[in-house]
């Protein structure tokens, strides 16, 4: 029985369905309900009936779209029920015995008891129609256009006469091809917005890609620029020598120390080498106050750190701690250099490095700003406040994330070839790498080059490649990465990190999504009435919304959207509901925001592999084996085999960290697919070179270095 069949209680029939429909010959007929008939309007068209009432003398209804317009009171005047209860002019409805009417004459017990009938049909009547915009979005497509139509259905009585025939609407259910009546209601044409949404997420992730030609050209020039970095001072590409040349091969032993300042935390490490490739490792990690970060003197944060390697002491190494400061307080004896601990310090931020445990601060990044300090020996700083608590610490050396990336893959991964790159992926971004000491020009220009053994012929650069580009001769540059950059701490540099790291692109896809959300033609998050979420209720983003907030998307947000498969993407829309107070999400929109977060992870994975085939294929490691690359096989750019086997010595070992490439879904295969696209390495190239993870890189290969650098000042050791 349809709708309003159930509404007002009257039985439909037979020949009457909502759900289908009849040709002009079949619908011409008319139809009888509770003694009233129901007669097509003489046209010729698709006809689906529906009973929608009963009629009385004392009734009469327009309606207009399923919308009860008026109704005639026993006074004779008509009630507007879309405005206000004023009384309009009516029509005058003869009685039924009433001489002047021609209609004939009807019982009065009959009259009595279809009045009646007809007042309490009336007032279900208007309380239906009424409710119909409400529920006209809930209903199925077939029953919800029965109230949104253009055709007439004229309604008229055996025993009554109607100066004023009730007038009903009703659309064919079934129109004729190209001839589909669209509705103008009040709910989504959902089919239409859905298209219209998903066509343009897609121009907005389009602004992202980062095509073959685009990843070429940028390999050119980061050849250029390391190239550059190597002979001279202040390039866009810093190229810094470590001062370190040599890295482990798995059988080094002892206990060491290191810290790690690598961006919004601050960790202290114990390491105990086993000689064999493994290692133990104890650590605490505390957040960095952001108060600190942005401190007005350098004391502020150094003698935060400090007090974390003073707690880490007391909780894990307790009676070495109470030895030796009891020996200090009651002037019982020195402490002997087995004593002290060497501790490798992992600074994350690019430093002019003029010796392993010197290092004057260039600039601050990943949102510190404290300008006391640049310019400054930042180990001399640390050491300062570890000497001022009395602790039994030694800051050996100074380790950038990345070169202790390098080390810790060297130890626990020996090959014939070693780690040729550690890369981070993560808050920041940047590269380490085995250079040829004697590309490193810039060594013998510099009057504050400090000593390095030259026995090994190599030293690992830090190339501090987060500033790759700063000129934007070859990066993408979209109104999105403008628009970060005017508004970072730091703009004009750090562009090529601005495109790749953590800490950017949740706030790249904020600003995508503002777009959209503002966007009004087709909004985001503007669905009236959702099909498509749980609740079949309105989207709305609470005034608090994160999405409103500069930085408030945070990046493992992205890899939420790349790797939800779920029906109806129903993790990514709880994520918006419950981390960013956007409630009741759509399928629809939560489609629009996985296609744009994948363009931004997608683009931040090949400019990676830009970074990877740039060094590559500078130190010449792709040479220096019977796998070179062919003329035939740098054409090729199909996907790499799994049944291919590569020699130990042909591998080019590169250890990664972070949590860009160790948690977002398929990072290391988009980095893959741009390497195939590089014409010298190919299909055959890229399968030889191995990407691996570099477990606290930052802890272990600090403690490395550290090693390294005790060997250094301790020769005889």
């Amino acid at each position: 029985m349809p709708l309003a069949g159930l509404l007002l209680g009257v039985r439909t029939p037979r020949s009457v369905s909502a759900m289908q429909c009849e040709h002009l010959e079949r619908a011409r007929r008319p139809l009888q309900l509770r003694g009233i008939n129901l007669v097509p309007p003489p046209t010729s068209w698709h006809a689906c009936c529906c009973s929608l009432c009963c009629c009385s003398p004392e009734l009469e209804l327009t309606t207009h779209p399923s919308i009860v317009r008026s109704y005639q009171t026993k006074a004779g005047q008509v009630m507007d029920t879309r405005t206000s209860p004023r009384p309009v002019k009516a029509t005058r409805v003869p009685k039924p015995n009433d001489p002047s009417s021609s209609s004939p004459s009807t019982p009065p017990r009959r009259v009595t008891a279809v009045l009646l009938s007809s007042s309490l049909v009336a007032i279900v009547v208007v309380l239906a129609a009424l409710c119909v915009p409400l529920l006209a979005p809930r209903l199925p497509h077939t029953l919800r256009e029965i109230f949104t139509s253009t055709q007439h259905w004229r309604v008229s009585s055996p025993g009554i006469t109607l100066r004023n025939p009730v007038v009903f609407q009703e659309p064919p259910i079934c129109p004729k091809p190209q001839q589909r009546v669209k509705f103008k209601g009040t709910f989504n044409t959902r089919p239409e917005r859905s298209m219209a949404l998903a066509d343009q997420a897609k121009r907005v992730a389009a602004e992202f890609d980062f095509g073959k030609d685009a990843v070429n050209k940028a390999v050119k020039e980061f050849i250029r620029e390391m190239d550059e970095g190597l002979q001279k001072e202040g390039t866009e590409l810093s190229q810094i020598p470590t001062y370190v040349t040599a890295v482990p091969n798995g059988t080094e032993k002892g206990l060491y120390m290191a810290v790690d300042l690598g961006g919004t935390n601050f960790r202290v490490c114990s390491i105990q080498l086993h000689g064999n490739t493994t290692f133990s490792l104890t650590q605490s990690k505390v957040a960095i106050p952001r108060e600190l970060m942005v401190a007005k003197t350098s004391k502020e944060l150094f003698s935060f750190l400090a007090k974390q390697i003073e707690l880490f002491l007391k909780l894990h190494h307790e009676d070495h701690y109470a030895s030796t400061l009891t020996r200090q307080q009651t002037g019982g004896g020195s402490i002997s250099e087995e004593e002290i601990f060497n501790l490798g310090f992992t600074f994350s931020f690019p430093v002019n490095q003029i010796g392993i445990n010197k290092g004057l601060l260039m600039r601050w990044t990943k949102g510190f700003d404290i300008q006391d300090a640049v310019g400054k020996d930042v180990c001399a700083l640390l050491q300062a406040e570890i000497d001022e608590l009395h602790l039994p610490v030694k800051v050996a050396a100074l380790v950038n994330d990345t070169v202790g990336t390098l080390m810790a893959r060297s130890y626990t991964s020996p090959g014939k070839t070693g780690t040729l790159l550690g890369a981070i992926f993560g808050t920041g971004t940047n590269g380490a790498y085995v250079e040829k000491l004697n590309k490193v020009t810039k060594l013998t220009q510099s009057k504050d080059t400090g000593d390095y053994d030259k026995s090994t012929g190599e030293m690992i650069v830090n190339t501090e490649w987060g500033s790759f580009d700063n000129s934007l001769r070859t990066l993408p540059n979209t109104p999105y990465d403008v628009e970060l950059d005017e508004k970072s701490v730091n703009p004009g540099i750090q562009m090529f990190e601005k495109r790749v790291s953590g800490m950017f692109l949740g706030e790249l896809l904020r600003l995508a999504l503002l777009k959209l959300i503002n966007d009004p033609a087709v909004p985001l998050f503007a669905d009236d009435n959702s099909a498509s979420n749980d609740v079949h209720s309105t989207t709305q983003i609470h005034d608090s919304s994160a999405i409103y907030k500069q930085w408030g998307i945070d990046t493992s947000f992205l890899s939420v959207c790349a790797g939800d498969s779920s029906p109806g993407y129903r993790m990514l829309r709880q994520t918006l509901d419950k981390d960013y107070d956007i409630s009741a999400v759509s399928a629809e929109d939560a489609e629009a925001v996985r296609e744009i977060a994948g363009a931004i992870g997608r683009r931040a994975a090949r400019l990676s592999a830009v970074a990877i085939a740039a060094i590559v294929l500078n130190t010449g490691r792709l040479d220096k084996s019977s796998g070179t690359a062919t003329t035939e096989q740098k054409s090729g750019i199909d996907p790499a085999r799994g049944d291919v086997e590569v020699a130990d010595e042909d591998v080019i070992d590169v250890g990664v960290d972070g949590s860009l490439v160790e948690f977002y879904p398929n990072f290391e295969e988009h980095m893959r697919e741009a390497l195939r696209e590089v014409p010298e390495i190919g299909a055959h190239g890229e399968k030889r070179i191995r990407i691996g993870i570099a477990k606290d890189g930052s802890g272990v290969g600090a403690a490395l270095i550290a090693l390294v650098a005790g060997k250094v000042a301790s020769p005889q050791s």
